[in-house]
């Protein structure tokens, strides 16, 4: 009776470290807080704080609609900027 929980208790550590990559001891441990730190910062962070900011916009466009005013910036036209080809952004000059 005592051995079969202690086969248990040894599977389960069997299959732990195995499911680890094999690592033992401190090696594993910190391996595994560097990648979850790093999936942390790199996806779980931005996602909340985008939702967030979400939420914030939805709420002050929802109580007052004149007091939100999307920020963007303009965009130029592209013929005045020289965008299309053929157009050096020359200005005309006045005949006399």
């Amino acid at each position: 009776m005592a051995s079969s929980w202690r086969r248990t208790v040894g599977n389960v550590r069997s299959f732990v470290s195995n499911a680890t990559g094999g690592l033992r001891g401190g090696a594993n441990l910190a391996s595994w807080v560097v990648a979850g730190t790093l999936a942390y910062f790199l996806w779980v962070k931005p996602s909340r704080d985008l939702k967030r900011e979400q939420e914030e916009r939805a709420a002050i466009a929802a109580s007052d609609p004149y007091k939100f005013v999307e920020r963007t910036r303009p965009i130029g036209d592209p013929q005045q900027n020289g965008l299309i080809y053929g157009n050096k952004n020359r200005t005309e000059k006045p005949k006399e």
